[in-house]
């Protein structure tokens, strides 16, 4: 059953119950004379307003966002329930002025009978059952317009234990009684009101939850990749929680990355509300640990520069840098240039002018072009190039051999094995030399791509 069901049928429900249960107390009230009976049956009353208002507005509330109310139709809830509170101290005034009148003026006691201490049972048990299965629903689904109406019945219950000692007391010859258990019920309906009035405005303010701040903040930098949490606020629209957090992140991450961050950060954030709206925003940042390299790679991207063999020598007094720009192949020298002169404004920027900074201007790799798969023989012949030239030495094992025919040339892939103890740098010095003499032994090879790898255990 959805929540917004849930929520319409309970409120329905209540309609019904409040209404009869108001009408038997008004009529026997009427009936004995006790103000006592008819001001608890004019609070059911309000009820029957307040639960009759509640069922419009939950119809309306958990209808989604549109184009005028972005955040969601959640407010009317608040709306309705300061409403309500101002019924009840209308309520609580006019019980209030009757029973001072009537305490002045001396009124006779009400006819007791048993017919308003069944009644007056029976309403207990009803207002139980109402602000039992209220309460549930506004729990599960976090509505302050069903709370404020589960709150309305157990203080029904309050008043109607009042109006019980008063008639009591009237049966014992205590004149006053029934005045008296009549401005008890004027009081709890006013302290109802304050406290009611009190959350609804808090809410209204866009006051945060208590704890929610701390518990939000906890979960997104339970995230993986958030370094710290900069900013977090949050407020309630009806039901659902809208939570906007700026946090910070490593400003060395890609943005596939970051947008997993934020991904993560608002499954972490639904887990902990169950109803959210988190709006997210990454700030990055540099982290402590950040290598002169991670920094250069950084600059290059924000000014979506390809650039690769960065080498950095630390000469204690001064710094030294040098980086491959990749460029358009077809680009003029003078505004390869242009770009390279930019990178090395920005890297001595950031490191400060005493940084040496040598930029070599190559030619972007281009795409490979489309191409075919070679004949098998010539795949089989190059094949035994391979491991001719890679013969009993460091690296063996050459398998997974394919061959393409393309515009450009031949393009080569293959697979070869080495000691898993040998640095990289030993692996591609051992590879390289076996591609150099493939491409002397077949000049017609435009590329060769080697994958090393470590013997299969």
């Amino acid at each position: 059953m959805s929540s917004q069901h849930n929520k319409t049928s309970v409120a329905a429900i209540s309609i019904f119950a409040s209404g009869g249960m108001a009408a038997a107390k008004f009529v026997v009230g009427i009936a004995i004379g006790s103000l006592a009976l008819i001001s608890e049956a004019l609070h059911s009353s309000i009820d029957l307003v307040a639960t009759i208002i509640t069922w419009a507005v939950v119809r309306v509330s958990d209808k989604p966002a549109d184009e005028e109310h972005h955040y969601g139709h959640g407010k009317l809830e608040s709306i309705s329930a300061l409403g309500v509170t101002a019924l009840l101290y209308v309520l609580a005034g006019g019980i209030l002025v009757e029973a001072y009148s009537r305490l002045r003026e001396g009124t006779p006691p009400p006819t007791i009978s048993a017919v308003p201490f069944v009644v007056l049972v029976i309403d207990i048990v009803v207002n139980l059952w109402r602000a039992r299965a209220l309460h549930r629903a506004a729990r599960e689904t976090r509505s302050q317009a069903l709370a404020a109406d589960a709150l309305h019945f157990a203080s029904d219950v309050m008043g109607s234990c009042a109006v019980i000692v008063g008639l009591v007391l009237a049966a014992l010859g205590f004149w006053w009684g029934d005045a008296a258990a009549a401005a008890a019920v004027a009081v709890m309906i006013a302290l109802l009101g304050l406290r009611m009035a009190g959350s609804t405005v808090q809410t209204l303010l866009d006051r945060a939850p208590e704890g929610a701040q701390e518990k939000a903040t906890a979960a997104i930098r339970g995230v993986p990749g958030v370094i710290d949490v900069e900013r977090l606020r949050v407020r309630m629209v009806g039901s659902t929680t809208f939570i906007d957090a700026i946090a910070k992140v490593p400003r060395t991450y890609p943005i596939d990355r970051v947008e997993q961050i934020k991904r993560k950060a608002h499954a972490a954030v639904d887990a902990a509300f169950g109803d959210a709206d988190l709006t997210f925003t990454p700030v990055p940042v540099a982290r402590n640990n950040e290598t002169v390299r991670d920094r250069i790679m950084v600059i290059a991207r924000n000014s979506s520069l390809a650039i690769h063999h960065v080498t950095v020598h630390d000469l204690g007094a001064k710094l030294i840098v040098s980086i491959d720009l990749e460029v358009d192949a077809s680009m003029r020298l003078d505004a390869a240039h242009d770009i390279a002169n930019a990178l090395e404004r920005n890297i001595k920027e950031e490191f400060g002018e005493d940084v040496e900074v040598d930029v070599h201007i190559e030619p972007l790799e281009p795409e490979l072009p489309f191409g075919v798969d070679a004949a098998p023989e010539r795949a089989q012949a190059i094949a035994a190039a391979l491991a001719e030239f890679a013969g009993e030495g460091e690296i063996h094992d050459i398998h997974n051999v394919r061959v393409r025919n393309t515009d450009a040339g031949e393009i080569v892939n293959f697979h070869c094995r080495a000691a898993p103890s040998m640095s990289v740098i030993k692996v591609h010095e051992h590879v390289d030399a076996i591609e150099r003499a493939l491409r002397r032994a077949f000049p017609s090879v435009k590329r060769v791509i080697s994958h090393a790898e470590p013997p299969r255990m």
